[in-house]
């Protein structure tokens, strides 16, 4: 045998990512992460001709142009549809994943890619910019609901060795997805007055390939043996998973959690907020979606192309940049995927939120300086990078992995549903009052967002502890410590062999 067993106990096998493991990886972000950073971005590059769609559709129904106010109300209803739906698929989230599964939720998630794909997709042929309003909306749920469950379903198949890594993969195709929205955006591509309906409708594909491969790929292990009390499954998944037959540690381990659980409770939506062995690790999940949504990631894009021009680039030539600005993003997220496990999440957390906070400040100092100043611009161009790269390697990615990790399993798909309702809430309001904070502070506004970097960096300092390569009862036994509860293991202690029998026992009580 591989594995021996010491006060019997088997020894655990270091995790290694294997095809299959992979290959889900792979298929899980492209068909549903992917989809949520290209709907982020997709409108910015031909919102000019959609506007114009709007106005004409409008003159043709009503034989007189459309008032600009109303034009503004229709494109911001347009823009902002997608993170209301965000909000609203977040809700969805604890009872979908509980009922239809992990790998189940994104099979049917792909029902609101694919319907609101084909909408855009005929828009102008219809001649209704109704159409495209709603199909913002859809296509936000589903976007809310990938957004949540695709980090869910990595952490809970991958290795505590590989989750962190596998954890910020979704995040890396969000970052992708952006960057191929900006490239198809480019006015010789899709970009332009015949193309900006397809560029919408493309969404669909990523989905279709997720609904026809996925179904090959195993469950959540985590779910058929906690949640659904399938041992045969669950093992079957966990070899498939693993690349080996000897799965024993990490079912001991399941186990373990599920009868801590068992002792108790196992938790609603609702009681998840009244829980004094949960109460910091929700409130630290809470803070860091609020503050990686309100740091002012939205607001650095928004100031980028006036940023860039005042700095002299080519009105033409600012789409090229933006692109740039993407391509190292992404880059920087591919970086964060390969140390997250070296350097731990609490580390990366730290110095992404402060290099954020220090651009922030420095960004202000160059923008009101910029037009007496003859370099500033170009320190103003250095920030906006210095920020992207800060945001791209702490900020952006781990707060998904850290809640997956502060989480047991049935409090999961809860603790999910209010991460997520944070983050898309934030996001909304984010969008809704930046204009108004831009117009009445200018450039001072980026000091609002620095205060809100570093008060995050202060709470994740003092509150979040490292937790790559921890089990998911260890993670919740550092926690109990601060919440000053006692873990309760239930049975959790018992040699595998007993857990073994008396789990195959309940089986057969429930057959009968």
């Amino acid at each position: 045998m591989a594995d021996t067993e010491e006060w019997g106990k088997p020894v655990e096998r270091k995790g290694r990512l294997t095809v299959v493991l992979a290959l889900a990886t792979l298929i899980a972000a492209f068909g549903s992460s992917f989809q949520y950073g290209y709907n982020v971005s997709v409108v910015n590059s031909p919102s000019q001709f959609m506007q114009q769609f709007y106005n004409t559709t409008y003159t043709e129904r009503y034989h007189s142009p459309m008032e600009e106010n109303v034009l503004t109300l229709l494109w911001s209803l347009s823009v902002s549809m997608f993170p209301l739906g965000g909000f609203f698929g977040s809700l969805m989230v604890a009872p979908l994943v509980n009922k239809l599964g992990r790998k189940g939720t994104l099979l049917f998630n792909n029902i609101f890619s694919i319907v609101p794909a084909i909408m855009m997709g005929v828009s102008e042929i219809a001649k209704s910019y109704e159409i495209i309003i709603v199909a913002r909306f859809i296509v936000g749920i589903c976007a809310g609901l990938s957004s949540n469950v695709v980090p869910m379903y990595l952490g809970e198949i991958a290795p505590k060795n590989l989750r962190g890594a596998l954890g910020i993969v979704p995040q890396l195709f969000i970052t992708v997805g952006i960057l191929c929205a900006q490239v198809l955006g480019l006015r010789n591509i899709l970009g332009n007055s015949t193309g900006w309906t397809l560029m919408l409708g493309l969404t669909g594909i990523p989905a279709a390939i997720q609904l026809l491969l996925l179904p090959f790929f195993p469950e959540s292990p985590r779910h058929m043996l906690i949640q659904n009390g399938d041992e045969k499954k669950a093992t079957k998944a966990l070899q498939r998973l693993r690349g080996w037959d000897d799965v024993d540690s990490e079912l001991l381990e399941m186990r373990q959690e599920d009868q801590s659980e068992k002792a108790e409770g196992h938790l609603s939506v609702f009681s998840l907020l009244s829980q004094r062995s949960l109460r910091w690790q929700l409130i630290s999940i809470v803070v860091m979606n609020m503050g990686q949504q309100l740091s002012g990631v939205n607001a650095i894009y928004y100031y980028a192309d006036s940023i860039y021009g005042s700095a002299g680039v080519r009105e033409s030539d600012i789409q090229y940049v933006t692109v740039g600005t993407g391509a190292v993003n992404v880059f920087m997220t591919v970086t964060a995927v390969f140390i997250v496990e070296a350097s731990g999440r609490r580390l990366l957390l730290l110095c992404g939120f402060g290099i954020c906070c220090g651009a922030c400040v420095l960004l202000t100092v160059a923008l009101n300086l910029q037009e007496t100043v003859t370099w500033m611009p170009y320190v103003s161009i250095a920030c906006v990078i210095i920020y992207v790269i800060g945001h791209a390697i702490g900020p952006s990615p781990i707060p998904y992995v850290v809640a997956t990790e502060m989480f047991r399993q049935t409090a999961r798909p809860a603790a999910f549903m209010v991460a997520g309702s944070v983050h898309w809430l934030s996001n909304f309001i984010v969008g809704l009052i930046f204009p108004f904070l831009e117009r009445g502070l200018g450039p001072y506004s980026f000091i609002i967002f620095a205060v809100i970097c570093l008060v995050t960096l202060i709470y994740i300092w003092l509150v979040v502890p490292e937790t790559k390569k921890k089990t998911f009862l260890e993670v919740f036994q550092m926690f109990a410590k601060r919440n000053k509860v006692e873990l309760n293991l239930g049975d959790g202690d018992l040699p595998l062999k007993e857990l073994k029998e008396s789990s195959e026992d309940a089986q057969k009580a429930t057959q009968f």
